[in-house]
């Protein structure tokens, strides 16, 4: 679970850092999908996408923990 954590926490931290690059020159894009609303829509599949990621790997660690635990036993 520690992985886990460590591996989100990466994630959050660079992407932190990409948006206060880019917080500068605001791509012309961004306003184009402000604009037109569909900004949300990016929004929504990223998130998504994120959360798939992060469910696959909590899911990964559990498995991966459960097998650890039967080789150790034994």
């Amino acid at each position: 679970m520690k992985k886990v954590l460590s591996i989100l926490t990466l994630m959050l931290v660079s992407l932190a850092s990409f948006a206060q690059d880019n917080a500068a020159g605001e791509p012309e894009m961004a306003d184009k999908l402000y604009a037109d609303g569909r900004i949300y829509a990016v929004v929504a599949v990223v998130v998504t996408i994120f959360l798939g990621v992060v469910i696959y790997l909590v899911t990964l660690d559990k498995k991966i923990s459960k097998i650890e635990k039967t080789l150790n036993s034994k």
